[in-house]
């Protein structure tokens, strides 16, 4: 994939859909917090933010590394030791794993 011709969309994880939510979980089974990256925004502000890539689209889901660990924490599909439950897995790579690639990745709304 060439991402330098890709979009990138800055936004958060409350506002993308529940269905690129759960995409991010099967590519980020192990949580958040350890994987994310940071950059300067336009204003020059540093920012930490998920990385998450389509072939459409590059998205950069803004978070530090404490909402991360919260969004893992208050997550069902979580269980206690971090991880994605065996459960949630089993249920979303059923759910995506069609010859749909794509999904309902453009389904978000950009900042």
């Amino acid at each position: 994939m060439e991402d330098q011709n890709k979009p990138r969309v800055v936004t958060s994880f409350e506002k993308i859909s529940t269905n690129l939510q759960e995409q991010i979980k099967l590519e980020y089974p192990y949580g958040f917090s350890q994987n994310l990256i940071s950059f300067n925004d336009k204003e020059g502000n540093r920012i930490s933010a998920l990385r998450f890539e389509t072939d459409e689209k590059i998205y950069l889901i803004k978070m530090t590394p404490s909402i991360a660990e919260q969004l893992i924490d208050d997550d069902d599909d979580y269980g206690d030791d971090g991880n994605l439950t065996d459960d949630a897995r089993e249920e979303y790579e059923e759910k995506y794993d069609s010859d749909d690639e794509d999904g309902d990745m453009d389904d978000i709304e950009d900042l």
